[in-house]
């Protein structure tokens, strides 16, 4: 039998660290982090954006994280504390997981995703 996309977000969900947009606001005021927005750029330029955050589409986050690949890009460190968000949670805990995958030590997503972030009346930038 096959497995669902839902049922891999669920068991990723249960192999990396969720964050509450709370706990997520707290770590952007006082932690050396990389915030990583993995939705696609027509998403960021109709919604916005958590202030802050690097674009890294889903279809690009594991060449740009991978020190390895020719596509590598500098502001990603499997040793630096790396939270990901996408438009609700679900790719966003399968990158997690893919980049625990990768070597990153101290990564997570935010649960509930950009959407949560907005109902929390957190700020916003636009493109």
């Amino acid at each position: 039998m096959a497995t669902t996309a839902g049922q891999m977000v669920a068991e990723a969900k249960q192999q990396v660290e969720n964050l509450t947009v709370e706990q997520v606001a707290a770590e952007i005021a006082t932690n050396d982090l990389l915030l990583v927005d993995i939705r696609e750029p027509q998403e960021r330029r109709d919604k916005g954006a958590i202030p802050g955050a690097v674009s890294a589409p889903r279809g690009m986050l594991e060449f740009w994280a991978d020190p390895s690949t020719p596509y590598h890009r500098e502001e990603f460190d499997p040793n630096r504390r790396t939270i990901l968000y996408c438009a609700s949670g679900g790719r966003s805990a399968l990158a997690a997981r893919t980049l625990g995958e990768l070597g990153y030590r101290d990564v997570a997503h935010l649960d509930g995703g950009f959407t949560a972030w907005q109902q929390a009346g957190q700020p916003v930038v636009r493109e």
